[in-house]
């Protein structure tokens, strides 16, 4: 009885292909098919919150293509066919794509890394290496800013991953600083004193971490007032433009001019012909 099992199951069927090569391949194929939603499921739970529907759609199409090549690749070697010559042929062809598309292989796994660990996000004002914009799109190979001149500037991902960037709007607080200049005969204590309630009136200027008002430098021409202002990154940039003409026009009401650079030159007048 066994031994009948035996040949049965060992009994070529088409082309050398025994009734044990069928199953295994149906194995393989069962697996792949159970690995690959598996891992679909996965990155589709792990991945949905961080890319829109297009990035994690390629992703998954990327995912289901390389298990498919693997299970054909093990499938193939069952059946006995011989791959060596596939495999040559193929790591010649690999080496002269490799080289074509280096860029592009490096775009694509930077574009997955910048997906995964999300440094910016679109709408996200942004500074990378020097190129300051909003991000418009983050896409498998590229990545779009727009800056503030209206331009629109496609940066390939490797140089995205690979530069230092700086990143406006991820914290929800920010600094700015003013350097306000007095003049010399004028009192600072009072001009901190106006300063300070200026801010304290201003709603969107944060309590905590408070602001700073204090004497900076002694400056050729001024009494520099260095004034350090936390505020919410939505209102920073309207915040920034109103308080500093607010400062200037209330220290002057007040009597406190902002200074302007001069120059004091003295002259001493010698008569050397005057003799007694």
């Amino acid at each position: 009885m066994i031994e009948k099992f035996n040949s049965l199951i060992q009994k070529e069927l088409l082309g050398g292909i025994t009734l044990v090569d069928v199953f295994q391949i149906i194995i393989i194929i069962i697996v792949a098919i159970f690995v690959t939603r598996i891992i679909r499921l996965y990155i589709r739970r792990q991945m949905k919150a961080k890319l829109n529907k297009d990035q994690l759609e390629l992703m998954l199409k990327i995912i289901n293509y390389t298990i498919m090549i693997i299970a054909t690749i093990w499938i193939l070697s069952i059946v006995g066919l011989n791959l060596s010559g596939l495999l040559v042929a193929g790591g010649i062809a690999g080496i002269v794509i490799g080289f074509a598309s280096q860029s592009i292989v490096g775009n694509l796994i930077s574009g997955i890394f910048l997906m995964i660990e999300r440094p910016l996000k679109i709408g996200e004002a942004v500074n990378i290496n020097g190129t300051i914009g909003i991000i418009e799109n983050i896409s498998i190979l590229s990545t779009v800013l727009r800056d503030y001149d209206g331009l629109q500037i496609r940066m390939p991902n490797e140089n995205v991953f690979t530069s230092k960037i700086t990143n406006y709007v991820s914290n929800l607080v920010r600094r700015f600083n003013y350097v306000v200049g007095i003049r010399y005969e004028d009192d600072a204590n009072d001009a901190i004193a106006i300063i300070q309630e200026i801010l304290q009136t201003e709603p969107f200027v944060l309590v905590n971490p408070a602001p700073l008002v204090f004497v900076d430098e002694l400056g050729d021409s001024s009494v520099n007032i260095m004034v350090k202002i936390w505020a919410p990154v939505s209102e920073w940039y309207a915040l920034k433009q109103k308080l500093l003409w607010q400062i200037k026009k209330t220290l002057e009401e007040k009597g406190i001019e902002i200074a302007f650079p001069q120059c004091v030159v003295w002259m001493e007048n010698k008569n050397s012909n005057n003799k007694k």
